[in-house]
């Protein structure tokens, strides 16, 4: 096909794993060998990422940069989409809303290769977001890990830290951080404490 889009349709491809595991940097090895392939790449990231680099680029913890357009909705995506692109990658997929399913299975039955990474459990260990959807749709899942701070060993869990204390069970989902409010932790380090309704205070 001279558009050079898969003949047979595209895929989707989902890079998931906690923290400092390397999503968005694997992401990103994707996407410059695509371009090395001269493959038209578009790289989109939610807007409530603002952390490195600003808005206007996906940025890696070791502050590697590449263009990316922000936006807050799959809607933005579906809309913003360059007809020509033939890669179309997008960064912390959790924090989009439940259309990215459809979108991303949208462009990959349009012949994309469609690139998505994303932490797939929050702070409590639990599912986050669509990631656990977009992995079931995916033709291609790599589950990255990080090293847990505390022993060493695989890390699986995101540790939220309050004033360097785990967050409680009852904090809220969502909370853009680094490694000032975030630990790379095993199964078996990972804290969550919940609070006794009763009393007001931590288990």
């Amino acid at each position: 096909m001279s558009s050079g889009f898969h003949a047979s349709g595209g895929w989707i491809e989902v890079i998931a794993g906690v923290m400092f595991s390397g999503k968005t940097e694997e992401l990103m090895r994707r996407v410059r060998r695509s371009t090395i392939a001269r493959k038209h790449v578009q790289v989109f990231k939610s807007h409530l990422d603002d952390r490195y680099a600003g808005l206007w680029a996906v940025a890696s913890h070791d502050q590697r940069t590449f263009s990316a357009v922000p936006v807050d909705s799959s809607a933005q995506i579906a809309q913003r989409v360059d007809p020509t692109a033939h890669v179309i990658a997008i960064d912390e997929a959790q924090f989009l809303d439940a259309g990215i399913v459809d979108v991303c299975t949208a462009l990959a039955e349009r012949g994309r290769r469609v690139i998505v990474a994303g932490t797939d459990t929050d702070f409590r260990g639990e599912p986050f977001g669509m990631m656990p959807q977009l992995m079931a749709v995916a033709e291609q899942v790599d589950k990255l890990h990080a090293i847990c701070v505390l022993c060493g060993s695989s890390a699986s869990r995101n540790q939220r830290l309050i004033d360097g204390k785990p967050a409680p069970y009852d904090s809220p989902t969502i909370m853009v951080g680094a490694a000032d409010s975030y630990e790379a932790r095993c199964r078996a380090c990972h804290v969550v404490p919940k609070r006794d309704s009763a009393q007001g205070r931590l288990l």
